[in-house]
């Protein structure tokens, strides 16, 4: 018999989350990784525990997340994301709320491309009159 959990997948910058509630006491697991050995600050660990918060359900699940690509603060918005959908995914009345707070939003800014002839995106090279 296959234990219950619920999916959700996030993205944000370049990177990508793959996201398991399952039923538990609240511990959360990154790439095979303690949540505070993965992310080392208390801003993205609260970033990623305000759907849990907001829905009150931290106690309810324990959460299996794996990441990859781009930096700290792109996984982290990443894993944010995907609890979120997997959330509803467990209950559909926890849209409402997660909606008006903007968390079942995908943040669609991402480094824009270098153009040829330019520095960098926007960035010219050094105007010579002479």
């Amino acid at each position: 018999m296959a234990a219950v959990q619920y999916y959700g997948t996030g993205r944000r910058k370049t990177s990508t989350a793959r996201v398991f509630l399952r039923p538990g006491a609240g511990g959360i697991r990154v790439n095979d990784r303690t949540f505070e050995a993965f992310f080392p600050t208390e801003a993205l660990r609260k970033q990623i525990r305000q759907p849990l918060l907001l829905t009150e359900t931290a106690d309810k699940f324990d959460i299996l997340a794996t990441v990859a690509g781009g930096g700290v603060s792109g996984q982290a918005g990443a894993v944010r994301l995907g609890i979120a959908r997997a959330l509803v995914e467990y209950s559909a009345e926890l849209r409402k709320p997660l909606k008006t707070e903007g968390l079942l939003t995908r943040d669609a800014r991402a480094k824009e491309r270098k153009k040829y002839g330019m520095a960098g995106a926007r960035k010219r090279f050094q105007f010579s009159k002479r």
